[in-house]
């Protein structure tokens, strides 16, 4: 079976944070707001230098501890895939303006995950870049992964072993599941807007659906 390279300008937004690879190893995480910030300054006739942002960016920091703050992750290996969930379900952390965003920082739990070319999925604290859980149980490629829109923290990984995997981030990443409905590799895989059912696609052109309550 032929290999595929890894995806590159892998993105996600959730509405607070910006979260992008090149397909490499690390990540980086931007506040939402600061990108909004930068893209309406690059929108304008007197964009001043890039060097003079960072500067005004450092000296603004100093008196904003307390502020999120951008960082960039060494996840160790190639990344595949990345996910966002937070504690608060999606009905009342998604924002309804691009402008605007839910997430208290310092108070409501957002994390990321990243699913990695040897099969790991690591799991960060999106405010303060920190490693938190590290899971280790598939054998291939992490190709897809999604967190449940119901605050619950389950997180599903989609992964070349032909496997999804259920994982209870609350409960210190323990594994809850292994599906192993596909006969060839997953390639992503969504949750239904109540939790209760998953969807995955693999190669070949297969779908399965799947009842998790």
């Amino acid at each position: 079976m032929a290999s595929f390279p890894p995806r590159v300008n892998e993105k996600e937004i959730d509405g607070s944070y910006f979260a992008w690879s090149q397909g490499h190893r690390t990540v980086k995480l931007v506040p939402w707001s600061q990108c909004l910030k930068n893209f309406l300054l690059h929108g304008t006739k007197n964009v001043t230098n890039s060097s003079s942002l960072r500067l005004s960016r450092q000296n603004s920091d100093g008196g904003q501890k307390n502020k999120p703050r951008e960082h960039i992750i060494d996840c160790g290996d190639i990344v595949w895939s990345l996910a966002f969930g937070s504690s608060v379900p999606e009905k009342q952390s998604r924002c309804v303006n691009i402008e605007w965003h839910r997430f208290r920082f310092g108070q409501d739990q957002l994390l990321l995950a990243t699913g990695l070319n040897n099969g790991r999925i690591k799991i960060w604290d999106v405010y303060t870049g920190k490693l938190l859980l590290n899971l280790v149980d598939h054998t291939e490629v992490v190709r897809d992964l999604t967190f449940a829109p119901d605050g619950s923290l389950i997180l599903v990984s989609a992964s070349r072993d032909k496997t999804l995997r259920v994982w209870d981030l609350k409960d210190d990443g323990n594994m809850m599941k292994v599906l192993r409905g596909h006969q060839n590799w997953v390639y992503s895989c969504a949750f239904s807007p109540d939790s209760s059912m998953l969807c995955s696609v693999g190669a070949s052109k297969t779908v399965v659906a799947a009842i998790l309550v």
